[in-house]
């Protein structure tokens, strides 16, 4: 088994992490917080407030011959708007920003690859920060597994089962 790690973020990392922890080939997802300029280790509420310059992703381990890094970049691009400048939805900030922190330069060729065969998917262009991996911070627990701890609160109904959804519906072939 040939394991990899990804990091990205798109928007609240409880979204991301539900659609991720679906597919084929994903071993692990940690949610929590990277990309930021504050010491030390930053907590949800001192991300929320924006003042961190942390952004909300997941932390993903993946067999590499189960599941490319190019198709998990792919289905994240497709599963929340690259569009949209620090903010998902109703999540504003740019704690929300889309972001893919890469690990080497072929994670990078691979992610600018993906960036130019979706160009033309999106009305806008797509605005997500392509950086070098940095340091990674693991959520509280409670932010953990969230979505299928918590399915039935309003915000996992609005606003991931219909993520989920489309996930199944564009990817069923790639799900567990």
């Amino acid at each position: 088994m040939k394991n990899e790690i990804a990091v990205f973020g798109g928007g609240c990392f409880w979204c991301i992490e539900a659609v991720v922890q679906r597919l084929k080939g994903v071993e692990k997802v940690e949610s929590g917080y990277s990309g930021g300029t504050a010491p030390g280790k930053p907590t949800y509420r001192e991300v929320c407030s924006g003042l961190t310059g942390h952004a909300e992703v997941v932390k993903v381990t993946f067999n590499a011959e189960e599941l490319s890094f190019k198709d998990l970049i792919t289905i994240f691009m497709t599963s929340h708007d690259p569009t949209q400048l620090n903010r998902q939805g109703a999540d504003r900030g740019t704690q929300y920003r889309s972001v893919i922190y890469y690990q080497n330069d072929a994670q990078k060729e691979t992610v600018e690859n993906v960036f130019t065969t979706l160009s033309n998917a999106f009305e806008n262009p797509i605005v997500t920060e392509l950086t070098q991996a940095e340091e990674f911070h693991e959520a509280e627990d409670n932010h953990r597994d969230y979505y299928n701890q918590n399915s039935d609160e309003g915000y996992c109904r609005a606003v991931i089962s219909p993520k989920i959804s489309k996930l199944r519906n564009m990817y069923a072939d790639r799900l567990k």
